[in-house]
């Protein structure tokens, strides 16, 4: 059996450091917003390169906190992809604003800066790009349209922890940002957690209040809030991972190229890294026309696999009512043949040819 993410042996690799953590966690009794979590967050924060990171319970509700911190309000507009996971959306929505969807770079299926433009009206108040599967967005274009229509950049990096554009990291470059550590991100906890960061002390502390029920000071309360902190014990495990993220992204990357050398001549399109900025794989993605007779194959055989995303967003049953008639053929193209390989850090040069000689065995029997 080949798996999606090895978390097991990543665990192996820093066992004894996290529950060395955990235990002195457990004995301090500091258990929320603790040491750990200030410290995490200063960690990432000069990780990254922004002036804050605020941890909070998953992404979604970074992604939700950073449109409520930036202004972003009921009947807003904010232009957004269709081929990503629902949170993003759904964070859109939560503030009671209008995700206006918009197609796709056909090669890195990233939101094409084109379509952003051509979607702009007097309505729009943001753009969430989404760093889908670790490779950032054309930035560069996305904030130019930003700052020629004073529209808000809030990055979805969900994906995307270590991924680098011009030499600077996802979720520097908008007004906020939000980080998943769902635990097969490449910066995953033990369980939910997430981050928003961003460069405005004023958005900052308004994050920091909203995460704590409204609250600056314990049993005073200003404005109705959410307790959406990010754990102290997960903090324990992502600082122990935060030491070896860019290791584990190099692994990830050599992994994927060895996946695309070794599949170079077979029917099928393997990911494109369009030189914009440092792709971080958090997925491996191809295109095939004969997608499900090679996932029957793989599914056979035990190894994982899956598709992300079966279906656009302005298809789900959720959204469809409200976006009938919307075309997005690159989109609906890419979910109709899209599918993922397992990969991560640990993944052995042995089971990616194994992988591979499956494939093979469908598409060039």
């Amino acid at each position: 059996m080949i798996p999606m993410v090895n978390l097991k042996a990543q665990y192996a690799e820093i066992k004894d450091e996290v529950e060395r953590g955990l235990a002195e966690t457990i004995a301090n009794c500091s258990f929320i917003l603790g040491p750990n979590v200030q410290a995490f967050e200063k960690e990432t924060a000069e990780y990254l390169g922004v002036k804050h990171a605020i941890g909070v319970a998953s992404g979604t509700d970074a992604l939700h906190l950073a449109l409520i911190a930036e202004g972003i309000g009921a009947g807003d507009e904010v232009i957004t992809t269709a081929f990503t996971f629902i949170a993003t959306a759904e964070a859109i929505k939560y503030v009671g604003a209008i995700p206006v969807f918009v197609d796709i770079d056909p090669r890195t299926f990233n939101i094409s800066p084109a379509a952003i433009e051509k979607a702009v009206t007097a309505k729009t108040k943001a753009v969430m790009p989404v760093h889908l599967f670790g490779q950032p967005a054309d930035m560069q274009e996305i904030e130019r349209i930003c700052k020629k229509h004073n529209l808000k950049l809030i990055e979805d990096c969900c994906q995307s922890f270590g991924a680098a554009i011009d030499g600077k990291q996802s979720g520097s470059i908008g007004h906020a940002a939000g980080f998943s550590f769902f635990p097969s991100k490449n910066l995953g906890a033990f369980g939910d957690g997430g981050l928003v960061v961003t460069n405005s002390d004023e958005s900052a502390a308004k994050i920091k209040q909203l995460r704590n029920h409204g609250s600056d000071v314990r049993y005073y309360h200003d404005v109705v809030g959410y307790n959406s902190r990010l754990d102290e014990m997960q903090a324990v495990i992502l600082r122990a991972k935060l030491k070896r993220i860019d290791q584990y992204n190099e692994a990830r990357r050599r992994k994927a190229h060895l996946y695309s050398e070794l599949m170079a001549d077979l029917p099928l399109t393997t990911p494109f890294e369009d030189g914009l900025g440092f792709h971080v794989y958090h997925q491996y993605t191809l295109l095939c026309d004969k997608r499900d007779a090679v996932l029957k194959a793989l599914q056979d055989k035990q190894i994982g696999c899956a598709i992300y995303y079966p279906v656009p967003l302005h298809q789900q049953n959720v959204f469809k009512q409200d976006y009938a008639g919307l075309s997005l053929p690159v989109t609906e193209s890419v979910a109709a043949n899209c599918f993922s390989l397992p990969i991560c850090p640990f993944l052995e040069d042995d089971s990616i040819r194994e992988i591979v000689g499956v494939i093979r065995g469908v598409l060039r029997p």
